[in-house]
């Protein structure tokens, strides 16, 4: 990192307020917010989160999904530990079959709502990283297909771009309603979107 990004992310009003709150991200105001907005998660809900680290999605979870919900964790990286004894972590690559297979075998029931924060590695080059983004969101988009229940909803991050649009007519494919969330939390300069798939239509 930079030390000009650390200067500005010093600044930022949602870096100090995590800070103030305790959250491990920023980036759990952009849940809670759509969480408010649209209601997709609610108390005692499963949910699978993507990208999972360092782990502020999850707690963004918590707090709507209460001591009766459920939250499985996945990410490459490894995350602290948590002590609420209904999270659940798996450190495993998204685009694999015995990834997948893992969050079933660990999931108490079918997803009621899988959500994903995956983000590649930014190479700066703005082409190849909207394309492994696009790439990262079809990836969790196939894990929602394999473990979400009969109208249960998918949440995913892409970068805007020649891609996105395809993208966003195969999750409408899958699901009744489809939803394009911006983030007050976003950073200005950011070009990520939300897409929301509400019902899910049931498949595999």
């Amino acid at each position: 990192m930079t030390k000009s990004y650390l200067r500005e992310r010093k600044k930022d009003y949602y870096y100090r307020k995590a800070k103030k709150e305790d959250y491990r991200s920023r980036a759990v105001y952009k849940l809670l917010e759509a969480i408010k907005k649209y209601r997709f998660i609610k108390r005692g809900d499963v949910i699978v989160d993507l990208g999972a680290s360092p782990g502020g999605w999850v707690q963004g979870c918590l707090k709507t999904v209460g001591k009766e919900g459920f939250v499985l964790a996945v990410d490459l990286r490894p995350i602290k530990p948590f002590k609420e004894p209904n999270v659940t972590f798996i450190r495993g690559d998204v685009s694999e079959r015995e990834t997948i297979n893992a969050i079933i075998d660990k999931l108490p029931s079918a997803a009621d709502v899988v959500i994903s924060d995956l983000s590649p590695r930014l190479s700066g080059i703005w082409e190849v990283d909207h394309a492994r983004q696009i790439k990262l969101a079809y990836d969790a988009l196939e894990i929602a297909k394999n473990i979400l229940r009969k109208e249960g909803n998918f949440f995913v991050k892409i970068f805007e771009g020649d891609l996105s649009n395809d993208f966003i007519r195969k999750v409408k494919e899958h699901f009744h309603a489809v939803r394009i969330f911006r983030p007050k939390a976003s950073r200005k300069r950011s070009s990520e979107v939300y897409i929301l798939g509400l019902g899910f239509r049931g498949g595999k």
